[in-house]
């Protein structure tokens, strides 16, 4: 008896939780409201299964619960019920494919007039193309992906020249126009998912998979990855904005084409080399660092993680409230009057050599290693050096009280919160890898081994 109550009310409960609960779908923003109906429907089948199969068997429980001068009586066959429960299971399941197939048809169909972009996956980041004025995408190969050509686009493909690349994890679209995403991974399984636009796809490694859909919702919306592709996959995160096709035409001639990227000039470090002086009060002549001045060795780190923090502190991404230090930097990047300064400035910082800075900080190495390994290395590499294609700096040699006080600030939210910040964002969740003071420092311990 007591039995057969527990199961009625677990029912009962079910019930109200389904209907009461707070977690239900975003409100949809695409073309796509199709795929809600085919979810409902799964929900009521299933549902009603459940709530008819589990009263069956409280009344079950109740009805033939043991009883004095009660035989049980067994029963191997039943034919008359067999047939029945084969046609319901079989109703059911055609109710519950059926409306998918019909989706699935649409979602293979893209229509004639869709415009094509293209969204790369790679760990843990997302990057777009665009076709540029002749509305094809050149071809791509991961082979030819480096530094300067992020997306690997063949070079003597004379169509991919005019393609618009956007290395950023936020993306733009019109408003009412059909848009296929060709969908490509530089490494590993990823999955391409925007829960308002009811629509996700993995990106498999060496071929190009595609969804399409129609925005029909003015606004900014998260691109996550459903697929879990390592120890970053939860920051994994993007952002798609749908806007009035003037607003986006205007975002869109903003970016560069892919012929811009590759005919940048080289930068002249003898330049920046007299830039350099103002910085040298603080960092140190040969970028060496002088912690009496919170100034962080410089020598030894990659060009391009020199050049994006000096325009994040131009731009006012770092330098904000509760960063002191970082607000003294602010008017100093604001003398390189444009990106061409930063880069020289940049190329010269990275001409100097690196020796590695004197370690300040002990603790627990062994402890230290065993977090850095988790965590870190992933992005940073197991030897600290870290890597472009990661948007990792490189930790070893560098000053280990500077990583401490950054550490500590991507876990007090004084940076990386900014909202044009990122990677600083991804590093506010990994931050957290370390519960504390202690525990940074015996990072910090272990990275002034890897040297």
């Amino acid at each position: 008896m007591t039995l057969a109550v527990v199961i009625f009310l677990l029912v009962i409960g079910s019930i109200i939780f389904h209907f009461a609960s707070p977690w239900w779908f975003t409100d949809i923003a695409t073309d796509w409201g199709s795929i809600d109906f085919t979810i409902n429907v799964t929900f009521w089948v299933t549902g009603f299964v459940f709530i008819a199969v589990n009263l069956f068997l409280a009344y079950c429980v109740y009805k033939f619960r043991q009883k004095d001068g009660h035989k049980a009586v067994y029963e191997p066959e039943n034919h008359k019920l067999e047939i029945w429960l084969s046609a319901i299971t079989t109703v059911g399941v055609i109710a519950m494919l059926a409306p998918g197939l019909f989706v699935w048809a649409s979602i293979v169909t893209v229509p004639d007039e869709a415009t094509e972009f293209e969204a790369m996956g790679q760990q843990w980041q997302w990057a777009f193309r665009y076709p540029g004025a002749d509305g094809i995408m050149g071809t791509a190969d991961t082979q030819l992906v480096t530094e300067t050509n992020p997306f690997g686009v063949n070079i003597a493909d004379p169509n991919g020249q005019d393609d618009i690349i956007v290395v950023s994890p936020e993306m733009h679209l019109p408003l009412d126009k059909p848009v296929k995403a060709l969908l490509r991974s530089n490494d590993v399984l990823h999955n391409f998912t925007v829960p308002q636009f009811r629509v996700k796809m993995d990106l498999v490694p060496g071929l190009i998979s595609y969804l399409w859909f129609e925005p029909n919702r003015a606004g900014r919306y998260d691109i996550m990855c459903e697929e879990l592709c390592g120890i970053g996959h939860f920051v994994m995160r993007g952002a798609v904005v749908v806007e009035t096709q003037a607003e986006y035409d205007a975002w869109l001639d903003a970016q560069p084409t892919f012929a811009e990227t590759q005919a940048q000039a080289a930068a002249n470090p003898a330049a920046g080399q007299a830039q350099y002086a103002v910085c040298a009060a603080c960092h140190g002549a040969q970028g060496e660092g002088n912690q009496a001045l919170n100034g962080p060795k410089l020598a030894g780190q990659q060009a391009w993680y020199i050049e994006r923090q000096l325009k994040y502190f131009k731009a006012g991404v770092r330098g904000g409230e509760g960063d002191t230090n970082g607000q003294a930097m602010a008017p100093m990047a604001n003398m390189l009057v444009d990106d061409n300064a930063i880069r020289n400035m940049a190329a010269y910082i990275a001409s100097l050599p690196d020796t590695a800075a004197t370690p300040t900080i002990t603790g627990d190495v062994a402890n230290g290693a065993s977090i850095y390994n988790r965590n870190c290395a992933a992005c940073h590499l197991d030897n600290g050096d870290g890597t472009w294609y990661t948007d990792a700096p490189k930790l070893a040699g560098m000053s280990d009280w500077y990583f401490v006080t950054q550490i500590s600030n991507f876990r007090a939210g004084i940076r990386g919160l900014h909202p044009s910040d990122d990677y600083g964002e991804q590093m506010v969740g990994m931050a957290t890898a370390m519960s504390g003071i202690e525990e940074i420092e015996d990072v910090a311990a272990y990275i002034n081994t890897l040297r």
